[in-house]
């Protein structure tokens, strides 16, 4: 059903000189004075809606509720959101193309045309986060780790490489090109799109949680489920309740020796007690004129750990300079900025602001900002430098928890002695034994990377070293990096410390961190060590970043170099030495800090626009690895039962035109009764496939050789091998087991103790349905379609938590898992639940005796009952649940519109 757009009128001309750039919906053309006031995000989503604005899925109602943001923000209205592209990486861009090859599949069984499974908006697919360190301290490590990726991945990138000449309206960047979030900052963005004479703002989601980095480009982008993403592909509008936007004053200038991460994980902490959960954050202010465009990114890329939709910073004249760095020709920066100012959507630092309306306020001055890290489980939980040894001992004392491993105090001084390659060595408990310059946070900012190779420098020429146990990587997000490091003459003191370029792409932060040496592994858990990682990413929780690494550090590069030349995190920079230098004198860390000048001269002088150019050249080409890989030809794709890789899964097995509506619990089992902060980490792992796994044994069965386990994050694409790694964190903690850590549960009937997979699956075979019992803060972490694709797999039909994370809880919703919220105050223990417990959840038959966030009643089995909030949010969601997920709205919706 298309209806001419009611805002025709407001279609202008931009006229450039000699000729027009295009036509554009105009928001000044509008003289409504209440538009000027909106944050610069809002208007982002303000001038998608007119546009795609068709009295159909897009209504003049939702325009005027985005106009008058002020009032309609506070009272939580749901409008719909189409962004003008979708983003993919290879871990999370498998399974969306293995749903798109399904929907072709369940189309054609129902009888319609399957060519119409297409992506409507254009679909940019990225092969990252595949970069396993096996070999680090190695000149050749890049070529290496390469050549293995393809050998465990070769099916998997077959299989992209099919549904990029199957599926219209799809890019994929081959892999080895660098992190998906540094190539959209790089070179996918477009900040403003000219299609077919019609110009716009750029907008993107993504499949991973960190396409918010794209947020420091001016470009509006969050992170969503792959299912919301799928849907989005396919022409749904997303359904999202509009914003509040919490206004970021920048001012001041950062002090000498602090670097951007210190910033990130300053405002990362400042945000998350501010509370902007489900919120837009957006920063300005005079201290903006002091942010490089790569210290914006780095600070947007960190929305999930501060739990904001996105942190964004309007397009100005740093992202101008940026666009031009990075290779973007004249006439497309001419054309971004006309655009933007046409349609006052540019931020001019010389002229006079208007001021702008936001829902609450923060502060900072640059010059508060202090050396930091955060650790040793959460991103938020921030160190300054100078208090890091008395917190270290502190944890070391504390109870095991977020900010403690409770190691008695007559153990903290343990000394294990090892032998490492015929030499004598020790390590103590806080001894580093991972060092990694990881991660799309960090690896795009040139100040950051520089200024880690001129600590680099510095040590190599007092004469410090790395223990050669610490295993030392760098991978960078782009090959960018390479050119300016070596451009610099600075590569070679990185590598003289063991940080070799190991890879483009997602490492240590995502858990690709590789073994590390058995002898090393040996002491750790012989002596019972709390052993430490300290990485320049995004992400430390527990379990993530290795099996052995109990305590992980989030630091700038800088720290991360200066860390592995300490060998402990135990350590006060301020008074006590690094190391001891050539000459026999002892070094501290002023010695090797270089000043922000010497970094910002290396800058100045290295990152040039031709590399830019040059290195996004030869992605388009791919490379002879990918050009050599042979895929079959069709649109509909031959499915290999034996494959581990690429598996048919059964969302659409029984489908029929028919929605099965809504469907409420009857004496469902608890499977897990879980506390606060289970992130999808625990719910659906991406790490190493552990030996005495429910997956091990799926893969041992189809003679997979342990060595070719691979990951569960490259084995997406294979249900069967997912649905047992759901919960298959070796560090979750599940009340059923009393305080034990492991991936088990308990049969409740019988009081067996077994893994989740296998009395999930009796439950299935015994009939029964079952639920999940959860504390605050649910599904937080990446957006990783699985932790909720697994648990409907599992049986899962609903989960009753105190709070979800956003992305999460769409997920869930968008599989058909009801998600419920106790009442404030309210939670499993103080309504004496145990979980031994059987319950019942009643929900009416007909979904339109149902409303998005009405109460519920949850009956147990031993007269106990309660009331919980349905976290059905919008009237669109409620349509996704009676249809049985979104994708099978999707298809049936398309089916109906071809006939």
């Amino acid at each position: 059903m298309v209806n001419e757009n009611p805002f025709k009128s407001i279609l202008k001309t931009l006229e450039k000189p000699g000729g027009e750039f295009g036509k554009y919906y105009s928001l000044p053309a509008l003289n409504d004075p209440r538009i000027d006031r909106l944050p610069y995000s809002i208007k982002i989503l303000l001038e998608s809606a007119i546009r795609n604005c068709d009295e159909f899925q897009v209504k003049s109602n939702d325009v005027e509720k985005i106009i008058d943001w002020e009032n309609s923000a506070p009272k939580l209205v749901e409008i719909p959101f189409k962004p003008a592209r979708v983003l993919l990486q290879d871990f999370t861009g498998v399974p969306a193309v293995v749903d798109l090859a399904c929907m072709r599949d369940a189309m054609n069984n129902l009888g319609g045309d399957s060519n119409k499974i297409n992506p409507l908006v254009p679909v940019d697919l990225v092969i990252d986060h595949s970069v396993q360190v096996d070999v680090a301290r190695s000149e050749n490590a890049v070529q290496a780790n390469m050549e293995l990726e393809f050998q465990r991945n070769k099916e998997r990138f077959a299989f992209l490489k099919w549904g990029s000449n199957a599926f219209q309206n799809m890019l994929v960047v081959p892999p080895g090109s660098g992190i998906v979030h540094q190539v959209n900052l790089e070179y996918l963005g477009r900040v403003v799109f000219n299609t077919d004479g019609l110009l716009y703002p750029d907008s993107v989601v993504g499949t991973d949680s960190h396409t918010t980095m794209i947020d420091g480009l001016g470009v509006a982008g969050w992170g969503v489920g792959g299912i919301e993403a799928e849907a989005a592909m396919l022409g749904q509008p997303m359904s999202m309740v509009l914003p509040g936007v919490v206004g970021f004053k920048l001012s001041g200038k950062l002090r000498d020796g602090v670097t951007a991460t210190d910033l990130v994980l300053t405002v990362t902490q400042m945000l998350r007690k501010h509370g902007v959960v489900g919120k837009f954050v957006e920063f300005y202010g005079e201290g903006m004129s002091e942010l490089s465009l790569a210290d914006r990114a780095t600070i947007a890329n960190m929305s999930p750990e501060y739990g904001a939709t996105m942190g964004f910073f309007p397009v100005d004249h740093v992202t101008l300079q940026y666009l031009k760095l990075t290779g973007r020709s004249d006439e497309t920066v001419s054309l971004i900025e006309s655009y933007l100012r046409a349609n006052r959507m540019f931020v001019d630092y010389s002229e006079p602001q208007i001021e702008r309306v936001y829902s609450s306020c923060l502060a900072l001055n640059l010059e508060d900002v202090e050396p930091c890290i955060s650790g040793p489980k959460r991103p938020h939980d921030r160190v300054t430098l100078r208090e890091m040894k008395a917190d270290w001992h502190a944890c070391l004392d504390n109870r095991v928890g977020f900010k403690g491993f409770a190691i008695p105090k007559e153990s903290q001084g343990k000394v294990a002695e090892f032998s490492f390659r015929g030499t004598p060595a020790q390590l103590r408990h806080g001894d580093v034994v991972i060092a990694a310059i990881t991660s799309c946070t960090n690896t795009s900012n040139p100040s950051v990377m520089l200024g880690a190779a001129l600590v680099a420098k510095k040590a190599c020429e007092l004469g410090l070293e790395v223990k050669p146990w610490i295993k030392t990587s760098l991978a960078p997000g782009s090959g960018v990096v390479t050119k300016y490091l070596e451009k610099s003459g600075l590569q070679k003191y990185l590598n003289q410390l063991g940080f070799h370029i190991v890879g483009y792409g997602c490492t240590t932060c995502i858990g690709n961190s590789g073994d590390i040496d058995e002898a090393v592994a040996s002491a750790i858990t012989e002596n019972d060590l709390v052993a430490a990682a300290v990485l320049s990413g995004n992400r430390n929780f527990e379990g993530r970043v290795h099996p052995l690494t109990r305590a992980n550090y989030l630091a700038s590069p800088p720290l991360v170099v200066a860390y592995a030349l300490a060998g402990t995190v135990g350590i006060d920079f301020e008074t006590e030495p690094i190391g001891v230098g050539k000459d026999g004198k002892k070094i501290f860390f002023r010695d090797i800090w270089p000043s922000n000048d010497e970094v910002a001269q290396v800058v100045h002088s290295s990152v040039l626009p031709d590399m830019f150019k040059a290195t996004y050249q030869a992605i388009t080409k791919g490379n002879p690895m990918w050009n050599q890989l042979s895929v079959p030809s069709g649109t509909l794709y031959a499915w290999d039962s034996k494959s581990t890789y690429i598996h048919d899964p059964p969302y659409f097995k029984s489908m029929t035109m028919s929605p099965p509506g809504p469907h409420g619990v009857k004496d469902a089992y608890c499977l897990l009764n879980f506390g606060d902060s289970i992130t999808t980490d625990h719910i659906s792992p991406a790490g190493s496939i552990h030996k005495d796994s429910p997956a091990a044994r799926y893969l041992m069965e189809r003679g997979v050789d342990r060595r070719d386990f691979n990951s569960y994050g490259s084995r997406r694409g294979n249900d069967e091998v997912m649905a047992r790694g759901t919960f298959a964190n070796i560090r979750i903690v599940n009340k059923l087991l009393g305080g034990e850590v492991g991936p088990k549960t308990i049969h409740i009937s019988t009081g067996e103790k077994l893994s989740v997979f296998d009395v999930a699956m009796r439950y299935k075979s015994e009939g029964h349905d079952t639920v999940i019992l959860a504390g605050a803060e649910y599904g937080s972490g990446s957006s990783r379609d699985w932790a909720a694709k697994g648990p409907k797999l599992l049986g899962v039909k609903a989960v009753i938590a105190k709070s979800f994370e956003r992305i999460h809880r769409s997920n869930l919703v968008g599989m058909g898992i009801i998600p419920l919220c106790f009442k404030p105050g309210e939670d499993a223990e103080t309504l004496g639940l145990t979980g031994h417990e059987r319950y019942s959840i009643d929900l009416p038959s007909n979904v339109s005796e149902i409303r998005p966030g009405q109460d519920v009643t949850v009956a147990t089995d031993n007269g106990k009952s309660f009331t919980c909030t349905l976290r059905f949010d919008t009237e669109v969601e409620l349509a996704y649940f009676d249809h049985g997920g979104i994708l099978q709205y999707v298809i049936r919706n398309l089916i109906h519109t071809n006939h």
